[in-house]
């Protein structure tokens, strides 16, 4: 967008304090971009990170556990905290995605209100469908699946939303090693198996909290409920 300042009547090639503030953004922009701050690992602060041709604000949450590549992230409006840009985030679909697994090689570094003229919310866009990266809640999934060779069967237990990769992978194990041995003799008729995938939050009514109660003792009380 090709902006075409105004000058004001206070002298020669003055602007007026609106094409003035704009002026101030773009550089600031510009010194953003040129003298980025590195992020570090372990640190609170806000990051930018690259959302296709776009630069985007996000909070971090660390433990997402996928080693050094990998964080977990919440895409947010640039102008967060204010009341006005929750509103706006809303609009644009900010405040819908949650937690997110951001490749660290898409971080720009810290956050520097330089960046705000890049971001979807300075243009009037919403946030795409498709930002690149996949949901950072994770699920674990007990199926009894018919013993016929057919897809026929029901999911026994779902289990999430797992903030930590590790936490569900350890779960995953420990059901796999109670499962060993009594796959087809938990549910008659019936194959369980334990599959690992991304927490459905529009399902979140249909699963059991891993952090109020034992996975095992949840698959146990399941099976109970089947058997009964």
């Amino acid at each position: 967008m090709i902006r075409r300042f105004r000058r004001c009547g206070h002298g020669p090639g003055a602007l007026t304090p609106e094409d003035q503030a704009v002026v101030d953004q773009f550089r600031a922009m510009l010194t953003a971009l040129r003298n980025p701050e590195p992020w570090t690992p372990g640190s609170a602060r806000d990051i930018a990170v690259r959302v296709g041709p776009f630069v985007e604000r996000a909070h971090t949450r660390p433990g997402d556990d996928h080693g050094p590549d990998m964080i977990a992230v919440a895409l947010v409006h640039p102008d967060t905290p204010h009341a006005s840009a929750y509103l706006h985030g809303r609009q644009l679909g900010y405040t819908e995605r949650g937690w997110l697994r951001c490749e660290t090689s898409a971080i720009i570094g810290f956050w520097q209100p330089g960046y705000a003229m890049l971001t979807h919310a300075a243009t009037g866009l919403p946030l795409p469908d498709d930002v690149g990266m996949a949901p950072a809640h994770y699920a674990l999934y007990i199926e009894a699946r018919k013993r016929d060779g057919s897809r026929d069967g029901y999911t026994l237990l779902r289990v999430g939303p797992y903030t930590q990769t590790r936490h569900a992978q350890q779960d995953h194990d420990r059901i796999t090693a109670v499962l060993d041995g009594r796959e087809t003799t938990l549910v008659p008729g019936h194959r369980v198996s334990v599959r690992y995938a991304p927490f459905d939050v529009s399902d979140h009514q249909l699963f059991a909290d891993p952090y109020e109660a034992d996975a095992v003792a949840l698959l146990d009380a399941a099976v109970a409920g089947v058997s009964a």
